[in-house]
């Protein structure tokens, strides 16, 4: 339920008025505009008489919510939601790019990489220490000591880190991490998302391989409603009848996506592709279709590498990407 409040309540009416919505088991959320303030009521609101919640003076209007998922909903916070994680403010248009290897494999390989993707001008650095693989016999990452390899490297570049979680028990290595990402085949472990929701660190939350837009916010939600409403959306390729890519990037998630969330959206052109003479126009294509950022594979010798490869980018074709970007966002700058 939505509780649109008249231009520039008073205080006292609005405090009286969330003290009787939380005394029927109600939890408020306030979304002030500039010349709009919004409540989204999350709980039982089957109980709360609209005709009654109309006629106090300090209400506009009152509006029924039929989507299941209250917290992620654009509906109860229209404005753009945007996350800083170090020099980066994630949301709102923004083009934050996030880049590193697939896996941690050596400090000298982790630092090298965040050196170079740092100069072309990444705001975030990925690696994977846990590794969720298809095969047990395939490469598991360092795991523990893979996060402090990255750590090595934050100290080093002064950028934040985003790496993936597998399991609840593993919570403990990322006290320092700045971004915990939940990948596509965790998106809907819904008790590591419950205890991801009672963590104050934002969660980087991938689509699965075959889930819709409304399973991929419902998962959010379950962050959301545990507490935690630091939450991105990640596109990164569904699975489809079409073999010769590794998955197909569903370029239409980002309106989707931004049209029924506030939420940013960030695209994996690299799981999407799985072929690294792709990731590039993939990535222009989300640009200009209005994602919040890019989360791409970069290796210093993706001959060598000990996890997908064949999607990564060199530094120096990670660094012409970034260039094209940037005539993109001009371009789109010039356009409105």
């Amino acid at each position: 339920m939505i509780v649109i409040l008249k231009e520039k309540p008073e205080s006292k009416q609005l405090d009286n008025l969330i003290a009787w919505l939380a005394d029927r088991g109600l939890t408020p959320h306030i979304t002030q505009g500039v010349h709009q303030t919004i409540l989204g009521l999350v709980g039982d609101t089957s109980r709360i008489d609209i005709g009654l919640l109309q006629q106090m003076d300090i209400v506009e209007a009152v509006t029924r919510v039929q989507e299941p998922f209250k917290n992620a909903n654009r509906k109860f916070h229209p404005l753009d939601t945007v996350i800083p994680v170090g020099t980066a403010d994630i949301g709102n248009g923004s083009m934050t790019v996030i880049a590193g290897p697939c896996s941690v494999e050596s400090e000298e390989q982790i630092i090298a990489v965040a050196q170079s993707v740092k100069a072309s001008g990444a705001k975030l650095l990925r690696g994977g220490a846990f590794k969720p693989r298809t095969s047990p016999y395939a490469f598991q990452g360092m795991g523990a000591e893979g996060i402090k390899l990255l750590l090595a490297a934050k100290k080093e570049t002064g950028l934040p880190v985003v790496t993936e979680i597998m399991d609840i028990s593993q919570l403990e290595y990322f006290a320092d991490v700045d971004v915990i990402q939940v990948g596509a085949r965790n998106m809907q472990n819904f008790e590591l998302l419950k205890q991801l929701g009672h963590i104050n660190k934002p969660i980087l939350l991938k689509r699965g391989l075959a889930n819709t837009y409304q399973e991929l916010l419902m998962s959010a939600e379950y962050i959301m409603a545990s507490g935690n409403e630091n939450v991105m959306l990640c596109e990164r390729g569904i699975r489809t009848f079409e073999n010769y890519t590794r998955n197909t990037l569903d370029i239409s998630a980002i309106p989707a996506l931004k049209t029924l969330s506030h939420l940013p959206v960030i695209i994996d052109p690299s799981h999407a592709a799985g072929i690294s003479k792709f990731v590039a126009p993939l990535s222009l294509a989300a640009v200009a279709a209005g994602a919040d950022g890019l989360i791409i594979e970069v290796h210093n010798n993706p001959a060598c590498a000990k996890c997908d490869g064949m999607q990564s980018l060199t530094p120096e074709q990670f660094q012409n990407l970034m260039q094209n970007i940037a005539l993109v966002k001009q371009a789109q700058t010039q356009c409105k």
